[in-house]
Parts: C-alpha cells; structure tokens; sequence
C-alpha cells in the first residue's frame, strides 16, 4: 500500500482576497511560515520516503522546513499545480463575483471553464494521473505532496466517488494535511483536513 498525504501549503497574503493561480511570487507571509514549520513535527514521525510539491513558491515554501528536517530532497510536480485561473488571475474576489461565469464556475463544476483557463474535470484528471503514477512508481512507500486546496478535493472526490460538483462539501484549509492509500486495487482516504499543523493548539 502506498500512502500519499496531500499536504495544502500555508497561508499567504492571497487567501480570501485574490485569485493567485499560478501567478508567480506568491509567498507564504507570517502565519504561513509558522504553520510550514509546525509541518515540521507533524510530518516528522509519518516516515515519510519522498517529498513532492507543486513548482509554485508557496508550496516549496511550505515544503522546505520538512524536508530539511527530513533530510529529502523535494522533488516538483508541475501536474500538481494550482487551477490555471486563466483570465481572473491576480484579480479580487470581488472582481472575479462580476464576471456571469463565476457563478457557474462554483455551482457546476462538471459543465464550467475558467476564462481562457481549466475544467474541474482537467484538473482531476492531471491530479488523479498523477498519483496513481506515484504509486506507481514508488509501491509500498510513504509520500508527502504539498499542493493545493481545490487540486487536492478533485483526488478526494474521486477517491470517494463523488461527483466533482459536491467540491464545495469538502475544506481543504491552508497547512491541513488529508491522506490517500493506494494498493493496485483500492483506493481509500484515511482521513481529511487534518488541520493540528494549521494553528497554534
């Protein structure tokens, strides 16, 4: 059985504000620095073999104190990249709620395009591929994969059989941790949003 826990980077100055996509230069601010470092003890006694991440900076950012503790080095994946936010990205989530296709966009997953950008169901598809060649590729062992939040409901979704449209059932909250095992005939998630890393308890 290999395991994969999906690890969502930590907060930055983005959040809740803007649509940062793959919009180079965003970078964890202080509270995500300090969740990046709790990581650190969280993931330390998983026995972690490989550490992975998505090429954007927050996610190597958040990567980076665990996998010195750890001694790996992290390895990027560009099919675990955030959404490509096409046409909104940079832009508010005020300015985003103007657009008729922002609202599509949230309600129906399965039938919407970002502007000039990805479906959900592309977006599953790169995720889901992309794991099942790590387990693939390393059988039996145990992974970190820091990325993103949307990106990594599409793998719990399809690893629990729910339609893509159900996103919005599911938080992903920034420096949680969700885990995924896979044999070559099971997929099953072990658990969602671990979030003891995210804050301080």
């Amino acid at each position: 059985m290999t395991k994969i826990f999906h690890v969502r980077h930590g907060m930055n100055d983005f959040i809740g504000k803007r649509i940062a996509g793959r919009k180079p230069g965003v970078h964890l601010n202080a509270e995500g620095q300090a969740q990046a470092q709790r990581l650190v003890a969280r993931l330390t006694h998983e026995k972690i073999d490989r550490a992975f991440s998505s090429p954007l900076e927050r996610c190597q950012e958040t990567a980076a104190p665990f996998a010195l503790k750890a001694g790996l080095k992290v390895e990027l994946l560009p099919n675990v990249a955030e959404i490509d936010y096409g046409d909104w990205t940079g832009q508010t989530i005020e300015e985003v709620k103007r657009h008729p296709a922002w609202e599509k966009w949230n309600s129906f997953r399965t039938g919407s395009r970002v502007p000039n950008g990805e479906t959900m169901l592309e977006i599953q598809s790169r995720m889901v591929g992309e794991v099942q060649r790590l387990h693939a590729t390393f059988p039996g062992q145990t992974l970190a994969l820091f990325s993103h939040g949307d990106p990594i409901k599409t793998v719990i979704l399809f690893a629990l059989g729910i339609p893509l449209d159900f996103f919005q059932r599911l938080e992903i909250s920034p420096a949680s941790i969700s885990l995924i095992c896979l044999g070559d005939d099971f997929v099953q998630v072990g658990y969602v949003n671990d979030q003891a890393a995210s804050r301080d308890l």
